[in-house]
């Protein structure tokens, strides 16, 4: 029987199973310098069925763990190693060994062993052994790596056991195609949507934002933008680079070039020198050498850069010190190395940032074509609701949630109309909406879309539009209008405004990506522990905000900010994340890992 498994990284786990014998250590032996060469940086965990250690006998970490130390940690310049003991024997859960991988410092975790889970799994088989296939019985087998006696179903791919770069090529498209979850949330059971009824079974946010991304499409309009307003815009099509990067191959520092091949033990003889911006016009020849500057080309006759404190200079000779060490090729950067000529630069759909416009410039590129900003239309609702900077009515609140709505729209590059506060009366709500849906590509609302018998939106909507009126089973957030306007986008959000913010990012936020051309977008989510008892409702999943920092144990750390009501916009204040709980837990007990939704995207 399986034993169910769910991923806590937020890089992908791919394991590698076998029957004993078929050679899984030998071929990770031989995949991981391949995949490192290829720059993948891999974390590996094997699953022992014996006892073993780790250390050697006599050392002192060896002493003092079989001295009776439960966990002994030992730690160089180089590297550190955790040994834990467990008395009792427990068998090893992945999950709990997944959590103490450094994520941020791997791009993917590769398992030997574990092979009863269901975890994605390459399968190894050799005929020559007469055991069965795994995959028969395993949904969870991506691949098969065998010999050539051995027959595969057509809807697997199949590799071939003897060739470690056709392994490599597998696990490298795995790596890259591979998705983390939305919010590593499970999936409640299917909400029937049907306009015609207000509210059916609660959807999960997983389904909630699968449905909206099902009605949006990226905006086919460009323009070209120069390159000073490309921040924060979305790139429409790919920027080739018209030049090699570095353009010329360069010295990475100060010191000396001269050819490998003239390291002999012999001092070698200064030529000339070479500063950045100039050039050396003759070929060095043997026993020659200059005298080289950051980032100044390297001469012809020259493949090899020694620092300069690494050199002793003497009458016109230089003489090179530890040259047992010197490798060639070393602190020389090659032409193109970086970005080559006529390759892609950027891709379509990627947000610009400083460093990509700083990229571009270096690319000697002026403009780029660009996906056309979204516009969006907002207002809010109710007679209960006041302008700031009136006076607040009595038994009224100010309204904040077309503020916070606005500023996290422009923080997404967009351009806004505010259409103001709309009051409770359906001709006014008619007018306003037929305005929005004929301006903009996505109009906002917030409050309206409860159950209250003063909700006249719902009623103009049916008039104008088809939307469905969804029950999220979240919080804060339960309540949330999605559809469709004439042209436009309608999103009705709650009305209480740490409830709006929320929403607004799960929901509202990647709609907005994907319409200006962000396909691939996906939310942030980080492991973090929690430093205190997080408390939940089975069914739901919990937005609590959060404070996070860096522990001693240089893992992420996050609290939440106390008291979690959503009017309460003080704690999105304090806070920088949202403690994501999913729909299973009833609780998270301190020292247990927790995802966290960074603000740092949008707020």
């Amino acid at each position: 029987m399986s034993v169910p498994f769910s991923n806590p990284l937020p890089v992908p786990v791919l394991g590698f199973c076998a029957y004993s014998g078929t050679g899984k250590t030998t071929l990770l032996k031989q995949l991981i310098p391949e995949l490192n060469r290829r720059g993948l940086r891999l974390a590996v965990i094997k699953h022992a069925h014996h006892n073993f250690d780790v250390d050697i006998p006599g050392k002192d970490s060896y002493e003092m763990r079989k001295a009776g130390a439960r966990q002994m940690l030992v730690a160089s310049h180089v590297r550190w190693a955790l040994m834990t003991e467990d008395p009792v024997g427990h068998d090893p859960k992945l999950d709990h060994l997944l959590r103490q991988i450094e994520a941020d410092k791997v791009d993917i975790v590769l398992v030997e062993g574990f092979k009863k889970l269901t975890l994605p799994k390459i399968e190894l088989h050799r005929a020559s052994h007469g055991k069965p296939l795994i995959h028969t019985h395993d949904e969870n087998i991506v691949a098969i790596a065998c010999c050539d006696d051995t027959q595969t179903p057509d809807e697997l791919t199949r590799l071939d056991l003897n060739n470690v770069s056709q392994i490599a090529d597998f696990v490298v498209q795995y790596q890259q195609d591979w998705q983390q979850p939305t919010a590593q949330l499970p999936i409640s059971v299917p909400a029937v949507l049907d306009s015609n009824e207000e509210y059916q079974q609660g959807l999960s946010v997983s389904q909630g934002v699968t449905y909206v991304l099902d009605q949006i499409n990226a905006s086919l309009d460009t323009e070209l933008c120069q390159l000073d307003g490309l921040d924060n815009r979305v790139l429409a099509q790919d920027v080739i680079s018209p030049v090699n990067v570095p353009q010329q191959t360069n010295s990475a520092m100060d010191g000396v070039a001269f050819a490998h091949a003239s390291v002999d033990g012999s001092d070698l003889t200064i030529v000339g020198e070479v500063l950045a911006g100039h050039e050396y016009g003759k070929t060095l020849q043997a026993g020659e050498a200059v005298r080289i500057m950051t980032g100044a080309p390297v001469p012809q006759g020259a493949d090899t850069i020694q620092p300069r404190e690494l050199t002793q200079e003497q009458d016109g000779k230089i003489t090179l010190m530890e040259t047992d060490s010197i490798q060639t090729g070393q602190h020389v950067r090659l032409a193109g190395e970086d970005i080559a000529k006529d390759a892609v630069a950027l891709k379509a759909g990627t947000r610009m940032s400083a460093a990509h416009v700083g990229l571009m410039a270096s690319l000697g590129l002026t403009h780029a074509q660009v996906v056309k900003a979204p516009t969006i239309a907002v207002f809010s609702t109710g007679d209960e609701v006041s302008q700031p900077g009136e006076p607040l009515q009595a038994n009224c609140i100010y309204d904040s949630n077309r503020y916070t709505i606005k500023a996290m729209a422009k923080k997404l590059g967009c351009h806004v109309i505010d259409l103001g506060i709309i009051e409770d009366s359906e001709d006014a709500l008619m007018a306003t909406l037929t305005q929005a849906s004929e301006q903009a590509d996505i109009v906002i609302s917030s409050g309206g879309v409860s159950v209250g018998n003063a909700d006249y939106i719902k009623t103009a909507l049916a008039k104008l539009g088809a939307i469905n009126f969804w029950r999220i089973n979240m919080r804060p957030g339960r309540p949330l209008a999605v559809g469709k306007l004439n042209n436009s986008m309608f999103f009705g959000l709650p009305g209480n405004p740490v409830a709006v913010m929320v929403s607004f990012m799960q929901f509202v936020q990647p709609a907005l990506r994907k319409l200006a051309g962000e396909q691939q977008w996906q939310p942030t989510f980080l492991p973090a522990i929690a430093d205190e008892n997080l408390r939940s409702r089975q069914g739901r999943t919990e937005f609590l905000r959060g404070i996070y920092h860096v522990g001693n144990d240089g893992k992420l750390h996050v609290k939440s900010t106390g008291a979690q009501g959503s009017g309460m916009l003080n704690s999105m204040v304090q806070g920088n994340c949202l403690i994501v709980i999913g729909e299973q837990p009833n609780a998270v007990p301190a020292g247990d890992t927790v995802y966290i939704q960074p603000f740092s995207d949008i707020l």
